[in-house]
């Protein structure tokens, strides 16, 4: 018997957390444990007609680091085992996933639905920067699936959403809004940040296309910049490759390597941000200067039964609306001690942001609060610290408002 024969020779019978560490690994001849960095732009060829070929796309191979590389490839793949993606590409951030996905998918004519509750730079891209291009939008409340239909035109190509939002934690349903899309002819992208492929699929839920900023909690160390889209090999192969390879938003190799040394640990670090998560929310569910606290299967969100329905757990992000507004949130940010402000998320570190005059500043005062956006909100984002010290941090905070 030969390991060729082992069930386990065959990724696909792995589990994530095993496929995490080996998946995608293709060895040079040195035969090495660790995968290998390709820093090279370029690539040489045994003769004229081999690149010739390769430039047909008559064989497999690399010819040029933009948009295609060794290192790259393997966290491409590895991706795509975890989010059970027929394919993958990674590109140099977050951001530039978003938009490369969006733009790849419409042309002018067309006709976007958003869910209202997104992260700024990607609100941005749906509602000011697409119609530059001649592509209309229409941003709707994500909770209620009836009003993507509603919202839908002819010309309607795409649905854009993220679950749970940015920083309010709202839901979307996913399997109904891919259905309404799939009704009318258009497709849907699925910003999966805040929930993870651990604990999220939205393929599996008929999403056509998934997108990561892989600085969160892939990265999750605060080191590189980094995003991925995965889906179909139709959709990734056709019109998001050639958007990347004629527009250049490519990950470094040495970027895409630190991606890979933090997807080996990303089941380990989530799994106890996740905890948590769990314990803080539940404390801060008490806290008598606490409004509201927001966490998707804390029992007090609106939509807990969806977000059991649809997420495995409740991920690593907290919101909560402190009484006595902006300054009462700013008092209690400045009083901290371990938890960091700063406005990143999914880090090893915990972080909290007020997303009113942060990652949201841009946005009239009206649509923040149409959002659910309140001069006391606070977003936490939980690492991996012991969880009393952090209640600890917090119990303090809240005892200078």
């Amino acid at each position: 018997m030969t390991k060729q024969n082992n069930p386990l020779f065959d990724p696909k019978n792995r589990s994530a957390e095993t496929s995490l560490v080996h998946g995608g690994i293709e060895r040079s001849q040195f035969n090495e444990t660790s995968e290998p960095i390709y820093m090279t732009s370029g690539y040489t060829y045994p003769e004229s007609a081999y690149a010739e070929k390769l430039f047909k796309g008559e064989i497999v191979g690399h010819n040029y680091s933009r948009f295609s590389n060794p290192t790259v490839d393997v966290l491409q793949k590895r991706m795509a085992l975890l989010e059970g993606a027929e394919d993958a590409r990674a590109l140099a951030t977050g951001m530039a996933a978003v938009t490369c996905a969006v733009q790849s998918q419409v042309r002018a004519g067309d006709h976007i639905v958003a869910s209202r509750a997104l992260f700024g730079g990607c609100r941005f891209v749906v509602e000011d920067f697409m119609p530059r291009w001649g592509v209309s939008s229409t941003l709707v409340d994500g909770r209620d699936p009836e009003n993507f239909l509603k919202a839908m035109r002819p010309n309607t190509k795409l649905i854009f959403i993220e679950t749970p939002t940015n920083p309010t934690l709202e839901l979307v349903d996913i399997e109904a809004v891919a259905k309404i899309a799939h009704a009318g002819g258009a497709k849907l992208i699925v910003d999966n940040v805040f929930a993870t492929a651990l604990y999220q699929s939205p393929l599996k839920l008929g999403a056509d296309l998934v997108t990561y900023s892989a600085t969160k909690h892939i990265d999750g160390q605060g080191r590189a910049l980094g995003g991925l889209i995965l889906g179909s090999k139709e959709l990734i192969t056709g019109d998001v490759h050639t958007f990347i390879r004629q527009t250049g938003p490519s990950i470094s190799p040495f970027n895409a390597w630190v991606m890979l040394k933090g997807l080996e640990t990303l089941p380990l670090r989530v799994r106890q941000m996740t905890e948590n998560a769990t314990r803080i929310a539940d404390f801060l569910g008490d806290h008598p200067k606490v409004n509201r606290v927001i966490y998707p299967h804390h029992k007090s969100h609106p939509q807990y039964e969806l977000a059991k329905r649809q997420m495995k757990a409740g991920s690593t992000l907290v919101a909560f609306e402190v009484k006595g507004g902006q300054e009462a949130a700013f008092k209690l940010a400045d009083s901290l001690a371990v938890i960091l402000i700063s406005n990143n998320l999914g880090d090893a570190k915990s972080i909290i942001t007020h997303p009113r005059t942060t990652t949201h500043q841009r946005l009239t005062e009206e649509v923040r609060l149409e959002s659910g956006i309140t001069p006391g909100m606070l977003r936490i984002s939980v690492g991996l610290e012991n969880a009393d010290d952090l209640i600890a941090d917090l119990g303090y905070g809240l005892d200078q408002i």
